[in-house]
C-alpha cells in the first residue's frame, strides 16, 4: 500500500486557511475562515459564506456550526449573538451538546447556551483551548491551568486527582471518543485516553510519540490522527510522522479527516493534503520511477538526479552537469542489469546498451587511454564549474565535438569496473562483451602504467584517484583509505585478470598481497567507530566485494578473507537499514542480512523524489547521538524512516535528523531500482 499526497484545491472564494474538517451527509466538509463548503462529486458546493471564522465544531446529526468575531451560525441556518465578553477575552473553541446546547471556550472561561449565555462558575480564571462532553453529559476543559471536569454543578481539577505532575497543568485538545466513553487529551508531552471501562492509556516521546502537543485530535477508521505546529501523527500499529513539503502545504496541522474511502485530508492555514494508499506492487513502483528517470533524468546517456528552477515545481525541471556523473550512471547501469537479467525486457535491454554507451563515451572523450571522465557535455553546451573544494577543470575532447571534467575519483572507476562487468555477464552481445572487456582492460592498465595512479589531462595524479602502496601503507593522510583502496585495487585486477587472462593482473595482484600486505588491508575495508564514519564510502566499499567473490574460486586462500572483510563492512552499515547493502550482503554471504527488513524499506521508499527540506530534530521519539557526524549536524540513533527522511541516495547518512534542499533537486530513485531488481535476481523477492 504505497502512500500517495495530492493537494485538495478549494474554491477561490474559501481561501485556503482551515479552521474545521468534517463528514457532513457522508460528504467531506471544510470550514475556511471564509464558509463552509461540501466537495459533492468533484464539485465545491458552498453551505456559508461568511468571514473571520475562528472556530467550529458539529453535532453528533452533522450540523455544522461556526463561531466568528459577531456571531455563530450553524449550517442549518440558525444564529446565535455571542455572549458579551470582558475586555481582552478571545474565543478560543466551540463545542454542541445534547438540545443544542453550546459551550464556548474562550482565553478566560467558558460560557454556556440555554436560550440564554451563563457563564461557567470555574474556581478560577481559566484559558479554555478544548471542551469535550462525555457519555454521561459531563463537560471536560482542556486549559492552560489544568484538565477540569464538571461533575454535577463542580468543577474538579484532575490534576490535583489523577493526572501526572508531568503534564504540566497544560492541556490543548480534547476528543470524545465512542459517544463519549473515552476522552482523549493531549497535553505538554503526551497524548492519553481516558476510558469509561478503565482501559486508560498515555504515550509520550519514549513511547514513539514523534512531537507534540497536539493540537487537534481525531479518531479516524485506520487509527488516531495528531494535529501539531509541526506536522500531522498517525498512529495505528506504529506511530508515523508527516511534516514538510512531501506530505503538507505547510507544517502547522488545523484539522484532520479520516474517511471510509481510506482517504485523510490534512488541513493547514495553507490548504489541504490529502494522503492516500494505492495498492502498488514493487514492479509497478518500479516502472513508475523508470518514467520519471526517462522524462528529467537522462542528460546525453547519463543518467543523475535534475534540479528544479522552482522549488517543488517539476515542470521547471532541468538537467546539469554534476562531478559524479561517472558514478550515478553506472549505478543505473547495474539497475538496468538486473532488469534485464531478470525480465529480458527489450526497454532494459536498450536502457542497458545506452548506458553502457555513456561509460564508454566518459573514456573516449578525455582522449586519455583508460582515463574516464567525471562527466561530459556537448562542445556548444553552458557546463556548471565544479562545487568540489577540490579544483577540477573542463577541457575539450581530441575531436571538438565534447567537453570533458577532469579530476576523476576513485567512486568513478569502481562504478565502471562493476557496472561494466555485470554489463558483459548479464546483457551484452558478442560484439558488446568485446567493449566491454576492453574498457575494464584499458581502464586497470591504465592505473598499473601509473603506478597505481590515475593521471590527469596535466600529467599529475588526481586527488582522490591513488592506490600506490606508498601512500595506502606510510602516509597519514590515507589512513582512512588504505582498507578501502587496497580493496578495491584487489578487486579491479581480480576482474581485469577475468576477462583477460592476461598474466600480469595476477603478477601484481600477488605483489600487493604477499610485498605490501593488501589483503590484510582490505580485511579492515570499513573504517568503523570511535572514528569519523564515511557513508559516502560505502558504495566504493561494498561494489569491489561483488566481483572478488564472484570471480574467485571458493576455495581460493583469499576467498575466506574478503568474506571476513565483507562480514565486518556488513555489521558496521547494518544499524543503517539501507536496502542495498542489505541485499549485496545476502547475496554474497549466502545468509538473511535482514531482507525483511530491506523488503519494508522498498516498500516505503516515496514515490515523491523531490528533495524536499524535512526536518526531525525537534521529534521527541528520537534521541540524539552525541558521536557527532562528521559534518557536524544532528543525527539520530536509529535511521530516520524513509517516507519521514529525505530521499536517502546510497552515500548519504540515513540518520541524518534535518536533510534536503527545500526542493531544488529531484532524485533519480536508482536507489531503490538497484535495491529492487538486484533482490529479484538473486531471488529475495518476487
Amino acid at each position: 500500500m504505497q502512500e500517495i499526497k495530492r493537494d485538495i484545491p478549494l474554491p477561490m472564494e474559501a481561501g485556503n486557511k482551515v479552521i474545521g474538517l468534517f463528514s457532513a451527509d457522508n460528504l467531506p466538509t471544510v470550514v475556511t475562515s471564509q464558509g463552509i463548503y461540501s466537495l459533492d462529486r468533484g464539485s465545491w458546493q458552498t453551505l456559508l459564506s461568511t468571514s473571520g471564522i475562528l472556530s467550529c465544531t458539529a453535532s453528533s446529526d452533522g450540523e455544522i456550526w461556526i463561531v466568528n468575531d459577531r456571531e455563530i451560525i450553524s449550517s442549518g441556518g440558525k444564529k446565535i449573538t455571542l455572549p458579551k465578553t470582558r475586555a481582552g477575552e478571545q474565543i478560543q473553541c466551540i463545542t454542541v451538546g445534547s438540545n443544542r446546547q453550546l459551550h464556548l471556550g474562550t482565553s478566560l472561561g467558558i460560557y454556556t447556551w440555554r436560550e440564554s449565555w451563563q457563564l461557567e462558575a470555574l474556581p478560577k480564571t481559566l484559558q479554555v483551548n478544548a471542551i469535550a462532553i462525555d457519555n454521561r453529559q459531563r463537560l471536560w476543559a482542556a486549559t492552560m491551568d489544568g484538565l477540569w471536569l464538571k461533575e454535577g454543578e463542580q468543577w474538579v481539577d484532575l490534576d490535583e486527582h489523577m493526572m501526572a505532575v508531568g503534564h504540566q497543568r497544560r492541556y490543548y485538545a480534547l476528543l470524545a471518543d465512542e459517544g463519549g466513553k473515552n476522552i482523549y487529551f493531549s497535553s505538554e508531552w503526551a497524548v492519553g485516553k481516558v476510558s469509561d471501562d478503565g482501559d486508560h492509556w498515555v504515550a509520550r516521546g519514549n513511547d514513539g510519540l514523534p512531537y507534540g502537543p497536539a493540537t487537534a485530535i481525531h479518531q479516524g477508521i485506520d487509527g488516531l490522527w495528531l494535529g501539531t505546529l509541526r506536522g500531522a501523527i498517525h498512529q495505528s500499529e506504529t506511530w508515523r510522522y508527516y511534516a514538510g513539503k512531501r506530505w503538507l502545504p505547510t507544517d502547522q496541522v488545523t484539522a484532520i479527516l479520516s474517511m471510509e474511502n481510506g482517504k485523510t485530508w490534512i488541513g493547514t492555514h495553507e490548504g489541504i493534503s490529502e494522503i492516500s494508499k494505492l495498492p502498488m506492487t514493487l514492479d509497478r513502483k518500479a516502472d513508475s520511477i523508470e518514467n520519471v528517470i526517462d522524462v528529467r533524468h537522462n542528460r546525453l546517456g547519463l543518467v543523475n538526479r535534475s534540479k528544479l528552477r522552482t522549488p517543488g515545481d517539476l515542470t521547471t525541471s532541468y538537467m546539469d552537469n554534476e562531478d559524479n556523473d561517472g558514478l550515478w550512471t553506472a549505478c543505473y547501469l547495474i539497475a538496468q542489469c538486473y532488469r534485464y537479467a531478470v525480465t529480458k525486457s527489450p526497454d532494459a535491454k536498450e536502457k542497458a546498451t545506452r548506458t553502457f554507451e555513456a561509460l564508454e563515451r566518459l573514456e573516449t572523450v578525455s582522449g586519455i587511454s583508460g582515463y574516464p571522465a567525471r562527466s561530459y557535455a556537448r562542445a556548444e553546451d553552458s557546463v556548471t564549474p565544479s562545487r568540489s573544494p577540490h579544483p577540477k577543470i573542463w577541457h575539450p575532447s581530441p575531436d571538438g565535438n565534447w567537453q570533458w571534467l577532469d579530476d576523476t575519483s576513485s567512486d568513478e572507476i569502481t562504478g565502471h569496473i562493476y557496472s561494466v562487468s555485470l554489463f558483459h555477464d548479464l546483457v551484452a552481445d558478442e560484439t558488446e562483451k568485446h567493449k566491454a572487456a576492453n574498457l575494464i582492460d584499458r581502464i586497470v592498465t591504465h592505473i598499473l602504467d601509473n603506478d597505481y595512479h590515475l593521471i590527469d589531462y596535466d600529467g599529475l595524479p588526481t586527488r582522490w584517484g591513488i592506490w600506490h602502496p606508498d601512500s595506502l601503507n606510510n602516509s597519514p593522510n590515507w589512513m582512512f583509505e588504505r582498507g578501502l583502496n587496497s580493496l578495491q585495487i584487489l578487486s579491479f585486477l581480480q576482474t581485469a585478470h577475468h576477462f583477460t587472462q592476461n598474466p600480469r593482473y595476477e603478477q601484481v595482484y600477488r605483489t600487493l598481497v604477499d610485498a605490501h600486505g593488501y589483503l590484510e588491508n582490505a580485511r579492515y575495508a570499513k573504517v568503523t567507530a570511535p572514528f569519523d564514519i564515511s557513508h559516502s564510502d560505502d558504495i566504493l566499499n561494498f561494489f569491489p566485494y561483488y566481483n572478488l567473490m564472484r570471480y574467485l574460486p571458493v576455495d581460493h586462500p583469499d576467498y575466506f578473507v574478503f568474506q571476513t572483510s565483507l562480514e565486518r563492512t556488513w555489521q558496521a552499515v547494518r544499524s543503517d537499514r539501507m536496502p542495498v547493502w542489505n541485499v549485496f550482503a545476502s547475496a554474497l554471504l549466502k545468509i538473511d542480512a535482514d531482507l525483511q527488513l530491506a523488503l519494508q524499506e522498498i516498500q516505503a521508499f516515496p514515490i515523491d523524489l523531490i528533495s524536499w527540506r524535512m526536518e526531525n530534530s525537534h521529534r521527541w521519539d528520537l534521541r540524539r547521538d552525541y558521536l557527532a557526524h562528521r559534518t557536524l549536524r544532528d543525527q539520530a540513533d536509529r535511521p530516520i524512516p524513509s517516507q519521514e527522511g529525505n530521499i536517502s541516495r546510497w552515500n548519504t547518512n540515513p540518520k541524518l535528523m534535518d536533510s534536503g534542499d527545500g526542493g531544488l533537486t529531484e532524485d533519480s530513485g536508482t536507489y531503490y531500482l538497484v535495491a529492487y531488481w538486484m533482490g529479484r535476481y538473486f531471488g529475495f523477492w518476487e
